[in-house]
């Protein structure tokens, strides 16, 4: 069976994928471009599928009624984004170590991209 693993910038949070994974996504919404400093590229998986050491560094912040994000509490770094209530998690794609076999699939919430930058790479963008 297929193996994905990656970590946080300074290791505290490991986390280890069984199973192939989606192809990711493009989020350019407001809230991924605060919290990541650009668009923010992630993969979902089931929750099932997901081995996750360090929890207790892990910090999730409740970005709405309905979403969560995890970071690292040491290093910061932005790992997941999990809808509550469901039985899915969306890992962020720069977080992996080594190749993911994956390519990007689309861009979302394109209406609330920055200005500053173009997305010319002929992939499908939704507006939201």
């Amino acid at each position: 069976m297929e193996k994905h693993g990656g970590s946080c910038l300074c290791g505290a949070v490991r986390f280890v994928v069984t199973g192939a994974l989606k192809p990711p996504d493009a989020c350019h919404c407001s809230q991924c471009r605060k919290q990541s400093g650009h668009f923010w590229a992630s993969t979902d998986v089931p929750l099932a599928a997901v081995t996750i050491e360090g929890a207790e560094t892990l910090t999730w912040y409740h970005a709405s009624a309905a979403v969560e994000r995890g970071f690292c509490a040491v290093c910061g770094s932005f790992l997941f984004w999990k809808p509550l209530h469901q039985d899915r998690i969306a890992i962020a794609m720069g977080a992996f170590d080594g190749p993911t076999g994956t390519r990007l699939e689309k861009h979302i919430f394109v209406a609330d991209k920055g200005d500053y930058y173009a997305i010319a790479d002929g992939l499908p963008q939704n507006p939201q």
